[in-house]
């Protein structure tokens, strides 16, 4: 299983708790988050199925590589925090 969590920011605008699902690769972990909640995908990636600009997803501490596919593997246990940058002045 790999843990999904969510900033205060994306929890405002959405019922978006931190769940768990089964995922091999950061995409699969998305796709079984959104089969859950289908209305959060329009917040997370755009419509060609990539990161949106402004949101980071973080692995273990470390921010994932393959913005576009989502590809980067997960292990068992794996710690996923999406997050939506502010911007401002």
């Amino acid at each position: 299983m790999v843990r999904v969590a969510f900033t205060a920011n994306l929890r405002r605008h959405l019922d978006v708790p931190t769940v768990e699902v089964m995922g091999e690769t950061v995409h699969a972990a998305l796709a079984a988050v959104f089969a859950q909640n289908p209305s959060l995908r329009g917040y997370i990636l755009d419509d060609q199925g990539a990161l949106r600009r402004h949101v980071s997803i973080f692995v273990g501490g470390e921010q994932i590589r393959d913005r576009e596919r989502q590809s980067d593997a997960l292990s068992d246990g794996a710690e996923l925090y999406i997050m939506q940058a502010l911007s401002g002045g």
